[in-house]
Formats: structure tokens, sequence, C-alpha cells
């Protein structure tokens, strides 16, 4: 955890000041979606006696049918999502208009927000342009550490929920992914982002309690 987020975290010396910080961050991040995912160890475990042989097991790999998602959400919801177009890079130059989408989508949303300025972006990306872009934009954002995956709310509540849901599943198209990625996400309410929030302030705990060493564990 670097410097910069601990001393984020450690000026906001209040829960109230902290509850108050994070009702205005909107927080995003893209991962794959595939066709046929791999199961978690815990979908895999079998019944077995003492005597009986160790089950064989068939190597499996992830298909080439894959979709990647883009979304944002802060305490209330899903602010914007958007799956990126088959062979599209996610560069520079098309995330800024994956946040310009943000910006239109999330200002129509929660206009006093948008409007007064008050809203914090919380993101991974570093790149000059989207520097730039944001700088122009006058978007202000949440510094976060550089390969901390696990500091990223995405990873608490959205993706996980939604890879468990297509673990162990054929689709035979992108269209079957995306479509059975949005049911996942309709399924996801008020509570689940909240619950998502407050993992994250344990975690930003945990890791300062740490002094910035790896830790295991969600949060809880």
């Amino acid at each position: 955890m670097t410097s910069e987020t601990i001393g984020f975290r450690c000026a906001l010396n209040s829960k109230k000041q902290l509850d108050v910080i994070l009702s205005r961050v909107i927080t995003g991040d893209e991962s794959w979606l595939y066709s046929y995912d791999l199961e978690t160890k815990q979908q895999s475990l079998q019944w077995k006696t003492p005597s009986s042989l160790r089950p064989k097991k068939a190597r499996q790999v992830r298909s080439n049918i894959k979709s990647m998602l883009i979304i944002f959400f802060d305490i209330r919801g899903i602010a914007h999502k958007e799956f990126v177009p088959p062979g599209q890079t996610v560069n520079g130059n098309f995330y800024c208009e994956v946040l310009r989408q943000l910006r239109d989508n999330a200002g129509c949303k929660w206009p006093e927000m948008w409007k007064n300025g008050v809203w914090l972006l919380h993101h991974a990306h570093t790149s000059l342009i989207v520097r730039e872009f944001l700088t122009n934009s006058n978007v202000t954002t949440v510094p976060h550490p550089a390969y901390s995956p696990g500091l990223a709310p995405c990873d608490f509540c959205v993706l996980p929920k939604m890879k468990l849901r297509l673990k162990r599943r054929r689709f035979v198209s992108i269209e079957e992914i995306q479509a059975e990625s949005q049911q996942v996400l309709n399924t996801l309410t008020p509570a689940d982002f909240n619950g998502c929030f407050q993992k994250w302030q344990n975690c930003w705990d945990r890791c300062i309690q740490a002094q910035g060493d790896y830790f295991e564990g969600d949060g809880n």
C-alpha cells in the first residue's frame, strides 16, 4: 500500500467522515468473462471414503470465447457498465471514451452530485492520456496502490458474484455470456453495494495495521 493511499485513509480520522467521503466515490474495474470458466475449489469437492482412490480430474482450460466487462458503481448501485467490443484493446484512448460515458450516465442518475463536482473516481488506470483527461475534466481521484487488486472494491462484490454464477456453465456465444452477466447484475441490491464499501474500509484498515505488507482474507 503506497504512502499516498495510507495518507488518504489516515486523514479520514473518523468513521462518519469516512462514510461521507465514500458516499461520493465511484469505483470501477474491468474483467474477462468466459464462455467456460474453471470451477472453484469448493465447486470441485467430491465425497470419498478413506479407502477410495483419489478421483482423477481432467485438465481444464478457459474458452477462447470471452467478453470483457467494464463496470463502475458507487454505494447506491451501478453508475455505468459496458462490454468491450471483440478485438478492441482497452488502451488510453478507448478508456477515455468509457470515462465520458460514465460522466454522462452518472450525471443523469445523480445530477446533484455531478453538478456540484463532489464525486471522486477510484480506478487503477494511470496512463498519461487518462490522467490528462481527468485533469482537464476536473475529476478528483482516490489513490490506488499499484499491484494491489485485493484493495479494489470490484473484487469484493460485483465480479466474484458474477463469476461464481458463470463458473462450470458453457455458453456458445459472446451474446450469451453478456446476457447472463446482465442477469447477475440485475440481482444485486443496494445492500450488496453498501456491504462492498464496508469491506473496502476493513481492507484499508487491515493493510494499515500490516504496515503495507501482504495479508490474506477478504476484509471480513
